[in-house]
């Protein structure tokens, strides 16, 4: 079955020094070896902070757009993991090991399988 792994940042941490953030990118780098030769990984990707982001609605078939998330947060989805484990727990033992985990939080969901899709 297919995870994903949400990783979540506090919105109001201090940004980190270059030596903290080189030291993070580290981790993540270790973290995506491990997924990597673990032959679990099936994609996941960090996100460029939220207000880069664009919110799309459709309401009465015209498209209204707003800059960034709609609700605010006390977290934002900083990235994601794509998992392919043999149960929940093996999604969570992994989920645990995201660097992440540390000073934000990891939502883990399992996929909704649709075949054909």
């Amino acid at each position: 079955m297919q995870y994903a792994c949400l990783i979540y940042d506090p919105v109001d941490s201090p940004p980190p020094s270059p030596e903290e953030k080189q030291q993070v990118f580290g981790e993540y780098m270790k973290f995506s070896e491990d997924v990597q030769k673990a032959g679990v990984i099936r994609g996941g990707a960090p996100l460029q902070p939220t207000d880069t982001a664009t919110t799309v609605r459709v309401r009465k078939g015209e498209r209204l757009t707003t800059d960034g998330p709609f609700a605010e947060t006390k977290e934002w989805l900083a990235g994601f993991y794509l998992l392919e484990c043999n149960n929940l727990d093996e999604a969570l033992a992994w989920a645990a090991k995201i660097p992440g985990a540390k000073y934000g939080s990891i939502e883990v969901r399992p996929l909704l399988d649709i075949p054909g899709m």
